[in-house]
């Protein structure tokens, strides 16, 4: 008889994908509850029902397993951005843009405990800089970048302290394999990414309603804003 060989992420992959994928949900339950401090690889594997140490062949520490959950919620809030992109293709510039950023706060309220993620320190010595999650977070950012890009002239500069931030955001967008990004559009986008994380980041924590102020109103005059000219805003 023949002797059957198991191909490629066949009967194994499988297998293993899957315990990865239970593993990270019992992950995000903990992170939810208690967050990042709350991950315990021994605590998944009781509930899954396998040892801890077992799934050490699955994670290498839980460093390994945190950047798992960083990167997989990056490409989620990207997918998400990019969904109202298509859902507002035949709208206009400003109606596209006011979608995208409406698409990220919903994420953002809709999974809090992600969005901490993305952009909290974790864990005292957890680099959130790795190569890997630079590279995630650029999925986002130029779903950004590219609504943005029919809003925003190209051809603004400045002298002096203008030309030193220029540069800087220059090296910034072609580091991260940023295309079709200018000066002047990468500076809008990082200031409307600045201010719409700043509104959504105290909104999610509570800020708002401690302070007696609806955050839909607040949320649609950051969005009349960001859609002006910046003199006009």
């Amino acid at each position: 008889m023949a002797e059957t060989r198991e191909e490629p992420g066949g009967i194994r992959g499988r297998f293993r994908a899957q315990v990865r994928s239970e593993a990270k949900q019992v992950a995000l339950r903990q992170l939810a509850v208690g967050g990042p401090q709350a991950l315990s690889i021994n605590a998944i594997g009781k509930e899954l029902g396998v040892s801890g140490p077992a799934l050490y062949r699955y994670f290498a520490n839980r460093d390994d397993l945190l950047t798992e959950l960083v990167a997989d919620a990056y490409h989620d809030l990207a997918a998400a951005l990019a969904a109202a992109t298509r859902r507002a293709r035949r709208l206009r510039p400003e109606r596209r843009l006011r979608a995208v950023v409406a698409a990220y706060r919903d994420w953002a309220r809709a999974e809090p405990h992600r969005y901490r993620l993305l952009f909290a320190a974790p864990l005292p010595g957890y680099d959130a800089h790795s190569t890997r999650l630079v590279t995630a977070s650029q999925e986002a950012m130029q779903v950004l970048l590219d609504v943005l890009a029919d809003l925003v002239p190209q051809n603004g500069d400045g002298g002096g302290e203008a030309d030193l931030l220029d540069g800087q955001l220059d090296s910034w967008s072609r580091t991260r394999g940023l295309t079709g990004v200018g000066p002047t559009l990468a500076l809008r986008s990082v200031m409307a990414w600045s201010r719409l994380h700043g509104l959504v980041s105290l909104e999610i924590e509570g800020n708002f309603a401690s302070m007696g102020l609806d955050p839909d109103l607040l949320f649609d005059a950051e969005v009349a804003a960001l859609v002006s000219p910046p003199s006009q805003a």
